[in-house]
């Protein structure tokens, strides 16, 4: 649609086709219909009918009424029955628009009469209760209305009533657990730092336990949280950088907090020079990405705030030049972390292989910065190292299993990775978490957990020559071989699969671990197996919280879906998710 300046004006002034004779004191009256946002009012003819033109085709119409005690109303019913059947504009009704998995808005014409067709099919049929988003009929409505709506993976929403103790939360999940028989099944359970938590996975793994249904006696059961960890580490840096954000934010906070400010602040804008599309951006002090980006957003308009100093004798916590300059040094120090914030709890579920890197990234990161010139940075790494070393210090064992179940890293990439930190102990490292991985496989080679029966290829049903039969009877057999064959000379899956040369990662850069592992579970049928359950083990709460908080404004919790073949399940307590 073509845009005019004034659209969205409350009052159309007369212009065009004749002036108006009415007088200039008169108040204008105020236009409140919807279509003046797409018709413009353009003054009266010759005979003294006002007319206005569409924005889109030029068309004229009759608007208002005629004067003299026989005049005629002709209202706005039919401006808006040409806005709907005029194909020269197009536009974008926002009620028809969606977010789809990436967090992307999409565009998509619903039919009405269908939609409330099948509402109210769903709620003569089943009485809506609260759960009625699980039946089939109000499924199928929000499958047409948001065909990506119904593919999440969570499977159940259950109120927690007060208090929130670790042994009710425990006593909750797990009756949950036995009423969806799912209880002997669970994997692994991804939890937060909050210390009912701790409390809750210790008792859940006792109940558990007590069924001998967790491998390697539930080793592996807790995970924590990796985003909650990372936000705990930079949110202890960003103490010690507390004067120049402090002036940064209430700058921001006072430029924001009038229409009047916002005037002047413009102004400013202008007067110097300053040409960007970024707004300004308040920080929630709980959340350092939004931190991050509130600075990323004042350091374009350091010049302005300068120049607000001079015409506004009320700002008072301009930030000096020194002020500015740790904030760019402070920018660029949170930049890494800010991007793999994003790599972690973005808009899918990333697979357990991507854990071990970013948490080696960060810790290097750090190192180095422990001894940097600048004494503020220095100061924030040393804090948030000492606060990694808490949380971090030994690396989770089954998420670094994803970085050996990757087929481009494999062992190699552990190696090299503790090297780096620390030779002396970096091959005692790796071997450990070897022998971990190993005992996990055992449990799945010795017990079969989660195996099925190997697909048999059975011979065609189409008529066909004898001929033809015999070569797919000889494929088949072929097949079957290629798949049993593969452990030899005493080798398991796992020892052949680390044996093997690893994937060159610029040419399987985008290459979807899980669909590895499905496409090769004839060759490795058990280590499949166990390869998809722990690549599809959630290495944050970020997903499951965002199904409370879709509407984000920092990002940060954004609507996920796992890229996992397993079924992932949201906890009672809106703070962690159970692998299955």
């Amino acid at each position: 649609m073509e845009d005019d300046d004034d659209e969205y004006s409350a009052h159309e002034t007369s212009v065009g086709v004749s002036e108006s004779k009415e007088s200039p004191q008169k108040k204008l009256r105020q236009l409140k219909s919807s279509v003046w946002r797409y018709f413009k009012k353009i003054g009266r003819d010759k005979n003294g009918v006002e007319k206005a033109i569409y924005r889109g085709c030029k068309e004229p119409y009759r608007v208002g009424s005629t004067r003299g005690p026989n005049g005629k109303n002709y209202g706005t019913s039919h401006l808006k029955r040409h806005l709907i059947k005029c194909k020269k504009v197009k536009f974008y009704d926002l009620g028809q628009m969606y977010m789809d998995q990436q967090g992307n808005i999409q565009s998509r014409k619903i039919d009405q009469l269908i939609s409330r067709e099948k509402l109210a099919e769903a709620i003569i049929e089943h009485d809506l209760p609260y759960s009625f988003v699980e039946y089939k009929k109000i499924r199928a409505w929000a499958d047409y209305v948001n065909p990506e709506l119904v593919v999440s993976k969570i499977l159940n929403f259950c109120r927690m009533i007060p208090p929130h103790t670790g042994v009710e939360l425990a006593a909750t999940i797990y009756d949950c657990l036995k009423e969806w028989g799912i209880d002997r099944k669970v994997f692994s359970i991804t939890l937060d730092n909050a210390t009912n938590n701790d409390s809750m996975q210790t008792i859940l793994k006792g109940h558990l336990g007590l069924q001998k249904s967790l491998l390697c006696d539930g080793e592996f059961f807790h995970v924590c949280c990796s985003a909650h960890i990372l936000n705990l580490i930079v949110q202890e840096g960003l103490k010690a950088a507390n004067d120049a954000l402090f002036r940064i934010r209430e700058s921001v906070k006072y430029v924001k907090g009038s229409d009047g400010r916002m005037r002047k602040f413009e102004q400013c804008v202008k007067q110097v020079g300053i040409s960007t599309n970024l707004g300004l951006r308040l920080d929630v002090t709980t959340r350092w990405n939004s931190t991050y980006l509130m600075l990323e957003s004042a350091l374009q308009y350091e010049k302005a705030f300068s120049s607000l100093q001079l015409i506004d004798r009320n700002y008072s916590s301009c930030p000096t030049s020194d002020h500015w300059r740790r904030a760019e040094k402070i920018f660029g120090f949170l930049e890494p972390f800010y991007e793999i914030t994003n790599l972690v709890s973005g808009s899918s579920y990333p697979t357990s292989n991507l854990y071990f890197m970013q948490v080696w990234k960060i810790e290097c990161l750090l190192k180095e910065n422990s001894s940097n010139l600048d004494e503020v940075i220095k100061e924030m790494a040393v804090r948030m190292f000492n606060k990694f070393q808490k949380y971090w210090n030994r690396y989770s064992l089954v998420l670094s299993f994803g970085a050996i179940l990757d087929p481009r890293f494999k062992m190699q990439l552990l190696e090299y990775c503790f090297s780096k930190v620390n030779s002396s102990s970096a091959k005692a490292q790796a071997a450990t978490i070897k022998l971990k991985l190993y005992n996990l496989y055992e449990q799945y080679a010795n017990n079969q957990i989660g195996t099925t029966a190997p697909t048999t290829w059975s011979k065609p049903t189409e008529e066909g020559s004898q001929s033809k039969q015999k070569k797919s009877t000889l494929f088949a057999e072929f097949k079957e071989f290629e798949g049993t064959s593969v452990c030899i000379a005493g080798k398991s899956e796992l020892d052949l699969y680390l044996e093997e040369k690893k994937l060159d990662y610029q040419t399987f850069h985008e290459m979807d671990v899980i669909k590895y592992w499905k496409d090769n579970e004839k060759k490795y049928h058990d280590l499949s197996v166990m390869a998809r359950d722990v690549l599809s083990v959630p290495i944050t709460t970020v997903a499951s919280e965002s199904a409370f908080s879709i509407a984000d404004e920092d990002e940060l919790l954004k609507e996920t879906i796992s890229h996992a073949d397993s079924n992932v399940i949201d906890g009672t307590s809106g703070s962690g998710v159970v692998k299955l």
